[in-house]
């Protein structure tokens, strides 16, 4: 990596931590992880940890249901420091957090869904307390301008983010072009992406600040 990762209380990552999402890909990020001071790591996946998927755990290789879902909860498990969460929120330091690995379909790449009800669907599970959002997608608009010319972002999780939940941050990653911070005067966009769209790891992480609830303090 070109730039240090700052010290910090928590680091998050928006995804995309592996390249296929293989074993040994999967066991030196979670090494990597370890070596670093943050107290909270949390993690999602993305669209590139195809094994963390039941639906492309295997490759394209035919398995039973109960085979894909045993293989992903045996990858995910390998995990070991961090906290990853797949349509799951946590508590930080009284802070609300909640992340998700999905986006409209890209390809033949994990955590695909259709646009339109199948990812509302998904976004709609999102609590309304939630300060700060990690998905692996962005919202059509903020930082999903990509090489091809046109946002590819998703309309259904910006009207969410937007309409409903609100949170003061909205991390995310993808699409490797739309790096930087964005805002609509309520929400700050985040696209995180360390890699610029070949794959080289030039972009320095992000840092932000998030006020504590009264009450809260880092030591709990």
């Amino acid at each position: 990596m070109r730039h240090p990762i700052p010290d910090g209380d928590v680091l998050i990552h928006a995804g995309d931590f592996t390249r296929r999402g293989y074993t040994e890909e999967v066991d030196a990020f979670s090494t990597f992880l370890g070596t670093l001071p943050h107290r909270h790591k949390l993690v999602i996946a993305g669209n590139h940890e195809l094994t963390f998927d039941p639906h492309t755990v295997n490759h394209g290789m035919s398995c039973t249901e109960a085979v894909c879902n045993e293989a992903v909860a045996q990858i995910k498990r390998r995990l070991v420091n961090c906290t990853y969460l797949q349509d799951a929120p946590a508590t930080v330091c009284g802070v609300q957090v909640y992340g998700s690995p999905w986006q409209p379909r890209f390809h033949n790449w994990a955590f695909n869904l259709q646009r339109g009800q199948a990812l509302l669907d998904k976004w709609n599970c999102i609590p309304a307390d939630t300060d700060v959002l990690v998905t692996h997608t962005p919202p059509v608009g903020h930082g999903d301008y990509c090489i091809l010319n046109r946002h590819v972002g998703c309309v259904e999780l910006l009207n969410v983010v937007q309409n409903r939940v609100r949170p003061r941050y909205h991390v995310f990653g993808h699409i490797h072009e739309g790096y930087g911070t964005t805002t609509d005067g309520e929400t700050v966009f985040v696209n995180a992406a360390i890699c610029d769209f070949r794959y080289k790891p030039v972009n320095a992480p992000i840092i932000f600040d998030v006020p504590l609830p009264e009450g809260a303090s880092k030591d709990r």
